[in-house]
Formats: structure tokens, C-alpha cells, sequence
């Protein structure tokens, strides 16, 4: 199921920034490069909006940023990964490791809560070391195939 909402090609490694909002706008880009008719600053507010509200860090060294979006058809994802990790919440100085960034329209609100649902499952059957010593996207897609 969660392959139904992420690619191998909107799966990151090495993620590049080193800050919240970077981060945020790194998978944005990465998602709005797949699909030329979404509005790449239009899924970043949503996504930036929703995160000013509450964090999304659903564990610790998870976060699944989300928002909703008028461009968007469904549920699209995209996933990176830091090695280094990123402070994403100002109260929990924890770093933040993985990524999972769902843009999607409001009929999709139930399907949501499954595609977290989903989400948690496969992060209670592998850890985050796993995770940091697969060498490529294909191998975290692989992954997510079998949930």
C-alpha cells in the first residue's frame, strides 16, 4: 500500500539541508519535479502551514510532515533521509533522521490516518540503523513494497 503513494524517485538518502525549512523544501521539490502540474510553492505552504501548528515528529527521529492542497489529487509522498539529522522541533532538540512528506487533497483525510497507520507499522519492524545502512532508494522502496 505505501508504495501506492511514494516512488523510488521521490526517495533521498542524502538529504542535503541542514535545517527544518530546508528539509521541507527539499521533498517538496522532489515531489513537484515528479508531477509538473502540482504548484511546487502551493504543497510547500501547505506543508510549512501545517508544521507551524503542530510538529509531526511521530516517534523518535520520525517525522511525517502533511498538508493539504488544492493541486493535488489524492496522497503523494516523498521520503528522505539524514544521516547527521535536523533539530525539527524547538521544544524536542532530538534530531530527526527520516522524512515522510505526504501532500494530498481534503477527500483524502481518511485515507491519511491508513497511509500513517502504514507508515508506523513498517517503522515497528525495522529501526532507524537499518534504515542509515541501505545504499539506495530502491533498497528503503523495497521496503515500503510490504507494507
Amino acid at each position: 500500500m505505501l508504495s501506492e503513494f511514494f516512488d523510488s524517485k521521490r526517495i533521498k538518502l542524502d538529504l542535503e539541508s541542514r535545517t527544518k525549512d530546508g528539509v521541507l523544501g527539499e521533498l517538496v521539490d522532489i515531489i513537484a519535479g515528479s508531477c509538473s502540474e502540482y504548484d511546487k510553492q502551493e504543497m510547500l505552504e501547505a506543508v510549512s502551514s501545517r508544521e507551524s501548528k503542530m510538529t509531526t515528529i511521530i516517534m523518535p527521529g520520525v517525522a511525517v510532515p502533511h498538508g493539504y492542497c488544492n493541486t493535488v489529487r489524492g496522497i503523494i509522498g516523498a521520503i528522505g533521509f539524514s544521516r547527521d539529522g535536523i533539530e525539527f522541533d524547538k521544544c524536542d532538540k532530538s534530531p530527526v533522521h527520516l522524512f515522510f512528506v505526504l501532500l494530498m487533497d481534503e477527500s483524502s483525510r481518511e485515507l491519511n490516518l491508513k497511509v500513517f497507520s502504514r507508515i508506523l507499522d513498517m517503522l515497528n519492524s525495522t529501526n532507524l540503523d537499518q534504515i542509515s545502512e541501505m545504499a539506495s532508494s530502491r533498497e528503503l522502496y523495497d521496503l515500503l513494497c510490504r507494507f
